[in-house]
């Protein structure tokens, strides 16, 4: 794969949705770089309103953009709030997207979330998968929007030559991640009950599904140097995954867990709630061709997430 380099180093970067898991371990990565992101608070500009996007963008005028900024959240939030994974999402992606042509933004990267391939896609998912099959249910708002986000990247580079990509990330977890039971991903659920169950010395810990269905996870500090690392090597119309291409089963991941709390109770799984997709590991062939690897492995990935969890809940107890 040709490497077709972009240096960011100089640039005006904003990076949309600086304030959660993924774009503030991009603000981190940047900042390790010497660059200082631009950045605007919720409060200041809804990315869901197109002329209050537009207002801020003209006259911050970024160079280049990392979109990440999203309404995320796991199997019950998606379940319980359809339209607002939908409608938030599409506005956010249409707004930022469409702006950010019509000011001449020289690099974009849409990121988004493997839930976009089909639910019995075959294993590794290839990015060719994209659009094969019918989508898991459980998260198909939040899919499509994401879906139609990169769509939309890709018929700007076709139709006016914008220098848009896209990336799309397996099951992330890390710094500032979610530990809502009621609207968190698999990691940060699983973590949050094991430690609360650890310290109030219970036997055991209910775990939504059989246990059975395999996901890949990647850490977020990973994502946001690999983020990097395609925008300044990667200008193509095809999405890329990032990922590191090896998955568990939602057991052994609940078992490692255990390990890194020091939880020694045990498993009920409950095969009345939903599994979501059988399997969902990523072919990263095309990321590894420009030169990338993930530094963490699951382990040690889970065992950063915990002190950083210990620590959060250690300030929030002297509050």
């Amino acid at each position: 794969m040709p490497d077709k380099h972009y240096n960011l180093a100089g640039k005006r970067v904003w990076v949309a949705g600086h304030r959660g898991m993924v774009g503030s371990a991009l603000v981190r990565a940047l900042e390790a770089r010497g660059i200082a992101p631009i950045t605007v608070r919720r409060a200041d500009v809804d990315l869901r309103r197109q002329a209050e996007v537009e207002a801020w963008m003209g006259k911050e005028r970024p160079e280049v953009v990392f979109l990440a900024a999203a309404k995320v959240g796991g199997i019950l939030a998606n379940k319980t709030y359809p339209s607002d994974f939908l409608f938030d999402n599409l506005a956010i992606a249409m707004n930022v997207i469409h702006a950010s042509a019509s000011l001449g933004v020289e690099k974009l990267l849409f990121l988004g979330s493997t839930c976009i391939y089909p639910k019995f896609a075959d294993q590794p998912i290839r990015e060719e998968a994209l659009l094969t099959g019918s989508l898991e249910p459980t998260n198909e708002w939040y899919a499509i929007a994401k879906i139609a986000g990169l769509k939309l990247a890709e018929s700007y580079r076709l139709q006016q030559g914008c220098d848009f990509i896209s990336a799309m990330p397996t099951n992330l977890y890390g710094p500032n991640d979610n530990f809502d039971l009621k609207s968190s991903h698999v990691l940060p659920a699983l973590l949050r009950k094991i430690h609360e169950a650890k310290t109030r010395g219970t036997g055991a810990v209910e775990i939504w599904g059989s246990g059975t269905p395999r996901r890949e996870f990647l850490h977020v500090d990973d994502l946001a140097d690999a983020s990097l690392h395609i925008a300044e090597h990667y200008s193509d119309a095809l999405h890329l995954n990032v990922g590191t291409g090896v998955d568990v089963t939602i057991r052994e991941l609940a078992e490692q867990i255990a390990e890194v709390v020091g939880y020694e109770g045990s498993f009920v799984f409950d095969p009345s709630k939903p599994d979501g997709t059988p399997r969902k590991c990523t072919d990263i062939s095309r990321l590894n061709a420009l030169g990338w690897r993930p530094r963490f492995d699951l382990r040690s990935g889970i065992e950063m997430t915990y002190r950083w969890f210990l620590t959060q809940n250690e300030l929030l107890e002297r509050v």
